[in-house]
Order: C-alpha cells, then sequence, then structure tokens
C-alpha cells in the first residue's frame, strides 16, 4: 500500500510540474502587462506607478514618454543605447535598447518623442525599461521602441 501511496505522489508531482511548466514565464508576463499609451496615458501612468511604487519588476509594459536626456551607451558586456523618457505623469523612466540585437535610434534628441515595448525593471529613480528589442532564442516576449515613424525592434 505505502508503494501504492508513493508511486501515486510520484505521478501527481510529474503532472503538476508538466502544466506548470508548460505555461513558461511568457504566460505569467501575458497576465502582468501594463501599458501607458496616449489614449490611457493617466491609467497607464498610474500603473507603472504603481509598479514603482510596489517596486516590481518583470513587468511588460507599453507606454510613449519624452526624451529629457540622452546618456552614453552602456558598454558593458551587450551595448545598450540609454536614454530618459519623462512620461505624461511625471515619472522618468531609463530606456536600455540592446544596440547589439536591434538598431540603434541615431538621431535620438532631447524632446522627442519615443513610444515603447519592454518589460519593466524597478530602481529607485523610476525604473528601467529594458528587452525593448525581439529575442533571437524566441523565449521572451518581443519588444520595441518607435522614433519618428520608425519601429526599432
Amino acid at each position: 500500500m505505502k508503494k501504492f501511496i508513493l508511486a501515486l505522489l510520484v505521478v501527481t508531482a510529474g503532472y503538476w510540474l508538466q502544466q506548470t511548466s508548460s505555461r513558461g514565464p511568457e504566460s505569467e508576463r501575458a497576465s502582468r502587462t501594463v501599458q501607458s499609451s496616449p489614449s490611457t496615458s493617466a491609467s497607464g501612468d498610474d500603473n507603472l506607478a504603481r509598479a514603482y511604487e510596489q517596486q516590481l519588476s518583470n513587468l511588460q509594459v507599453q507606454g510613449e514618454g519624452e526624451v529629457i536626456k540622452v546618456l552614453k551607451d552602456d558598454t558593458q558586456g551587450r551595448r545598450h543605447q540609454r536614454f530618459l523618457l519623462k512620461l505624461a505623469s511625471g515619472q522618468t523612466i531609463l530606456i536600455a535598447h540592446n544596440v547589439d540585437l536591434a538598431p540603434r535610434i541615431a538621431s535620438l534628441r532631447e524632446g522627442d518623442r519615443v513610444a515603447f515595448h519592454g518589460e519593466y525593471e524597478w530602481n529607485d529613480k523610476g525604473g528601467v525599461i529594458h528587452w525593448t528589442h525581439h529575442d533571437p532564442d524566441g523565449r521572451h516576449t518581443a519588444g520595441w521602441l518607435e522614433h519618428s515613424g520608425r519601429r526599432y525592434q
């Protein structure tokens, strides 16, 4: 009887693990998407503000903001084009765009509008958006940046 119960527990645990892993991180991320767009900037900005206040990370986000500062590239490891965006709410967000995997925005200037779709990571300065590019391995939600009518991904 003990062997039967043990075997049943093993089969049940295996089934549960298979079901959990088949959903994968994509389904978790899909349920954790927040947006900040021109048509819903107040509610989207509210969601990003809430993510900041609650120190949440790994959230797929979409929105738009004004470039307030173009920073030097991060050249440690994979290269990232970096700039600060100010949302309609006043929150600032660092964009870290991987230029080893996606084209650089060559003509980026302060005052430009940039739309984004990527992953939000909390930090004490407003947060960082990264994964603004395709995933060559196909395991992560593809992101992008839009500037002057062109999409960078």
